[in-house]
């Protein structure tokens, strides 16, 4: 890494959002790489890849958007989640549609300031957390909140749909 990371990072709508709202928050600016997901954030900060959570962008069978909160280190069932939902079926969102409802970057989403405000679901296990790292709305740039602020702010709504990446289901 040889470029200087600098302490603080510029104000996006989701700090903005979290500022707003008095929830405390660190900032950790980190080098970007493309497909590198919540693996390679951890990594480089380092984070339990478990406590980074990322913000999947995804929408029902009416094509209606809707924010997953899931553990670094597990993917969604979307089976189990549109189970839990009330949905008939629930599908990743193309990145170009997820850009235009979120208002951010794919790999830059923040589930705070939103472009378009849509239903959050959080897997449970995340609200067992003492701390997250979770997107602040800019490609490298995780900010680390308490889970419970998901819930607060965003109206999140608990669900169990995580899978283990290693055992993939």
């Amino acid at each position: 890494m040889a470029r200087h990371k600098p302490a603080h990072v510029s104000e996006t709508p989701a700090t903005a959002m979290l500022r707003a709202h008095g929830v405390a928050f660190t900032e950790h600016p980190y080098e970007y790489v493309e497909h590198g997901g919540a693996t390679h954030s951890a990594t480089v900060l380092g984070f339990d890849p478990h406590a980074v959570v990322k913000t999947l962008v995804m929408q029902d069978q009416d094509g209606k958007p809707l924010i997953v909160l899931m553990h670094g280190d597990r993917k969604v069932s979307t089976k189990q989640l549109a189970r839990q939902i009330g949905a008939k079926s629930v599908e990743p969102c193309a990145p170009e549609v997820a850009n235009r409802h979120s208002g951010y970057l794919v790999g830059g989403t923040s589930p705070f300031g939103t472009r378009r405000q849509m239903p959050v679901y959080i897997e449970s296990s995340i609200l067992e957390l003492g701390r997250i790292g979770i997107n602040g709305g800019r490609r490298g740039y995780l900010v680390g909140i308490d889970p419970r602020a998901c819930v607060d702010l965003l109206h999140a709504r608990s669900v169990q749909c995580a899978i283990d990446l290693k055992s993939g289901g």
